[in-house]
């Protein structure tokens, strides 16, 4: 069996040391035989760089490393100077160091071919590289991570913006050298905006929402199933499930990332980890999430219903910078919200968000229970564990009785009237347990606030605030919420919260 190339990013030690490579050299192809300049954004540990790597080896024309790959037989595989900019090497504790770091890399980058750059301005140093470069031959440029020191910064308005000036004015080199250029391929985790570190560099082709490149990075379910069937057959007999089963699993914990809102990827990291470990868990969450992300949470009170209420369109996403944005734009292009579907206004598009999978709504609920409700990390592990145990008993009153006590127990002063702040609430306090719940879940008469789906049940719940319980479930029998899960084994579950008293009052649960 090929190794699994957890942590591997460079390509050319991916083939020559045995490990399985996904095949994305067809997209590769298509970028470099119809254009010049391109950009694409994707959420970490997705594939950027080693999609860097990848066209930094053809590039350099080792023909070799492409055997048995789609472009094997359809690329020149001629050998171009290239440069090749990766900002996690900068350090960028001050403005000034983000500038010596950016010269630095182009020093470097020129001391491989044998050219000594003495300018000692930053700007103009990439300037000179790009011109003595190009008479070798015309220059290609990669670039990694573009924005990471803005994106450090995320929670520091003004060190961004100082930031994003010293980048804009490096990166406009690309544009004001364009005859003597290949190819630009430039990767990161945000989409760039109108006025933000390309602003003047325009003729750069954003492929971030582009449907032919929707599966670019990513596995797709036939990639999965394909290059990974050994592992699969491993996996399935380790657990002691059919491979169906493990399938299934598989794509409700870590398949769902969408880029176009029509065809789902799973995330490389996870699924590598999970085949290594055998075990289901929130690898990609928990490989690392950015530090400032708790307290962006926490800053701007970020609920569920935040994130998912309204639909955002391809503008949303370039018309403020990051620090600036919605929450629910900044947290799409991080990954932990997605593309679950489009809806058209005109020949507008616009996009519905929400958690892709469960890996993330799992470890993103708890993160939110932590940082926005003042939750301790080892009471959400109890909390988790006794709300997974009483809905593996079908105690739905226990349940209940259970989440009373946690929203007993967050300050007074962090709640709010509105039912809104209570549904957010509530499924965030169940998802965090790996629960299979769905806000807002759409029928042909309204939505119903919560569903959850376990062991072959499902629990419909209606939250009203100030009204009764019984006004919360007759609004399910009315609406017929239960009807497309007919067939299933199916509780209906009316609950009222009392504002002054900040919880739960009355509930009524009833079995259709």
């Amino acid at each position: 069996m090929k190794k699994l190339p957890i942590g591997v990013q460079d390509y050319k030690e991916i083939i020559e040391e045995n490990y399985i490579y996904v095949d994305k050299t067809k997209y590769i192809f298509n970028l470099i035989d119809s254009g010049k300049f391109y950009f694409l954004s994707r959420p970490r540990r997705f594939g950027k760089s080693l999609t860097v790597s990848t066209f930094y080896y053809l590039f350099k024309g080792e023909k070799v490393l492409f055997k048995d790959t789609y472009i094997y037989d359809k690329w020149e595989f001629k050998e171009y100077p290239i440069i090749r900019i990766n900002l996690l090497d900068v350090v960028n504790e001050s403005e000034k160091e983000l500038k010596e770091g950016l010269l630095k890399i182009i020093k470097d980058e020129g001391k491989k071919y044998g050219i000594e750059i003495k300018n000692d301005h930053y700007k103009y140093a990439f300037d000179d590289l790009i011109i003595e470069l190009s008479k070798k031959g015309k220059v290609v440029i990669l670039v990694d991570e573009y924005e990471k020191p803005i994106l450090d910064n995320i929670n520091n308005k003004e060190m961004a913006e100082k930031y994003r000036n010293v980048l804009r004015n490096f990166y406009v080199t690309i544009k004001s050298k364009d005859e003597y250029i290949k190819f630009v391929f430039i990767t990161g985790i945000t989409k760039f905006t109108k006025t933000g570190v390309f602003s003047a560099l325009n003729n750069l082709n954003d492929i971030s929402l582009n449907k032919k490149y929707a599966t670019m990075l990513g596995y797709t379910q036939e990639e999965l199933e394909y290059y990974f069937e050994d592992y699969i057959k491993e996996t399935a007999k380790d657990i002691g499930i059919t491979e169906y089963q493990l399938l299934k699993e598989m794509k409700k914990y870590y398949n769902g990332f969408s880029f176009d809102g029509e065809q789902f990827v799973y995330n490389p990291f996870s699924i590598l980890k999970f085949f290594e470990e055998k075990k289901f868990r929130n690898y990609w969450f928990e490989s690392g999430s950015p530090s400032f992300l708790s307290k962006y949470i926490e800053d701007k009170k970020i609920t569920y219903e935040d994130l998912v209420k309204n639909t955002v369109s391809s503008d949303d996403f370039t018309t403020r910078e990051i620090e600036d944005a919605n929450a629910n734009i900044f947290f799409t292009q991080a990954g932990y919200l997605t593309f679950k579907g489009k809806e058209m206004y005109g020949f507008e598009e616009e996009y519905i968000l929400d958690y892709p999978n469960l890996e993330v709504k799992d470890s993103f609920s708890r993160l939110i229970l932590e940082s926005n409700y003042k939750v301790e990390i080892k009471e959400i592990k109890e909390i988790n564990k006794t709300v997974w145990k009483k809905l593996k008993n079908n105690d739905i009153k226990g349940l209940i009785e259970e989440i009373k006590k946690i929203i007993s127990a967050i300050p007074y002063n962090l709640h709010k009237k509105e039912e809104k702040y209570y549904h957010s609430l509530i499924f965030t306090i169940i998802a965090s347990a790996g629960i299979d719940v769905k806000a807002e879940e759409l029928t042909n008469l309204g939505r119903s606030d919560l569903v959850i789906d376990f062991d072959e049940r499902i629990y419909l719940f209606e939250i009203k605030v100030d009204k009764s319980a019984i006004d919360a479930i007759n609004q399910i029998k009315e609406k017929k919420y239960y009807e497309k899960y007919r067939g299933k084994e199916i509780y209906v579950i009316g609950i009222n919260i009392n504002s002054e008293k900040r919880n739960i009052e009355d509930y009524i649960i009833e079995k259709i």
